[in-house]
């Protein structure tokens, strides 16, 4: 593969195993996402998507005597500080953590904190003019500058969800990984962070992970579904969105409908 080819790749992982001492909980990962595309990596819980999310982000690695290619970016080795800059990842616990020890946070705090990689911005701690300038604009683009100086602790959960993107958007990554993002959220908030994820995808590569149909929005290419701990299948998202596919994974019937560009289940 050329230089300019590895260049529109951002995740390719073949052949991947991972075991926690003698319990697979990865087998066989073959995945390979393009530069250009915005994906969905769906499955039920329990199916292997929250230990897929440790992958991406090098929390784990694959540990068994099989050969195997696990690459992002063209790289297989980084400084996980360094690969937040290339990659957002967005996960509940850094949410959690957050409302349990950083209650007295602003918004800005949280933004800002990205570029130390910390919770909250403390003394020691010195902006440039640039980073600063930085952190403005991912507020004014997700539309939280009006929460600037709100507390951890008085925000709603779905403020606080947006300011932790917008941690991971002063970096301006090369593409994010959202997982379950919309957990925990009303049915407004629900919307809002849904419709960032959509404006987000229009700038950078997106993938988002989740069991909900109803996140799937239209920006979305393509699909990958979590199985026993495998990614039972991927491709184009109107290939692998079926009936039959969905009734698999989640083991119960299930009548997948279109409308429009939005899929939802019909009872």
């Amino acid at each position: 593969m050329d230089k300019q080819k590895a260049n529109n790749i951002i995740i390719d992982f073949e052949n991947i195993y991972v075991n926690y001492g003698m319990t697979t909980v990865l087998k066989d990962i073959n995945l390979k996402i393009q530069n250009n595309e915005n994906w969905v990596i769906l499955g039920a819980n329990g199916s292997g998507k929250s230990t897929l999310m440790k992958l991406f982000s090098h929390d784990i690695y694959p540990n068994t005597k099989y050969p195997f290619k696990k690459e992002i970016f063209g790289k297989d080795r980084w400084d996980i500080f360094e690969l937040k800059k290339f990659l957002g990842i967005i996960t509940n616990d850094l949410h959690t953590k957050f409302e349990n020890t950083a209650k007295s946070e602003t918004a800005y705090d949280v933004v800002l904190s990205g570029f130390y990689s910390s919770l909250g911005v403390y003394r020691h701690h010195n902006f440039s003019t640039q980073e600063i300038e930085s952190a403005q604009q991912a507020m004014d683009f997700l539309g939280i500058t009006n929460i600037k100086d709100k507390k951890v602790c008085e925000m709603s959960t779905g403020q606080l969800r947006r300011c932790i993107i917008g941690r991971s958007l002063i970096h301006n990554p090369k593409a994010f990984i959202l997982d379950e993002p919309t957990t925990g959220l009303d049915i407004k908030a629900k919307r809002n962070v849904i419709n960032v994820i959509q404006k987000l995808s229009k700038r950078v590569p997106v993938i988002l992970v989740t069991h909900d149909i109803n996140e799937i929005f239209p920006e979305i290419t393509h699909a990958a579904l979590m199985y026993n701990n495998t990614v039972y299948k991927q491709g184009i998202k109107e290939d692998i969105l079926t009936s039959e596919n969905l009734s698999e994974i989640f083991e119960t019937d299930i009548n997948l409908q279109k409308a429009g560009n939005k899929y939802f289940i019909e009872n």
